[in-house]
């Protein structure tokens, strides 16, 4: 998991077994909602999704970032590849709002 505060601005890695070009998907996955699609093609926003969010990468190395965290943000993410069939996920990043230290 990673944990942050609103504001911040986060990275989340993905790495492909094998070379996939730019075909790398980002999903979204929020308690009782269906997986939502942020990015595809590595770089490519979905229509509807905030500018704050971002996609890089081609090869095997994927990265999602994501800046000024809002509180919607704070989700599961998932990596997908897209250039071959099965269509296969990554595990999943679990984006935690962080918590203050106890006094």
């Amino acid at each position: 998991y990673l944990a942050a505060s609103p504001g911040e601005t986060i990275t989340i890695n993905c790495r492909a077994s094998k070379r996939i070009s730019k075909y790398l998907a980002w999903y979204q996955e929020r308690p009782g909602k269906t997986n939502k699609l942020f990015i595809y093609s590595g770089s490519t926003l979905q229509s509807g999704i905030p500018s704050r969010f971002s996609g890089s990468g081609s090869g095997t190395d994927f990265t999602l970032t994501i800046s000024s965290l809002e509180p919607e943000d704070f989700a599961m993410y998932y990596c997908q590849q897209h250039n071959e069939f099965p269509l296969t996920f990554g595990a999943g990043t679990k984006l935690e709002l962080k918590r203050a230290d106890a006094a």
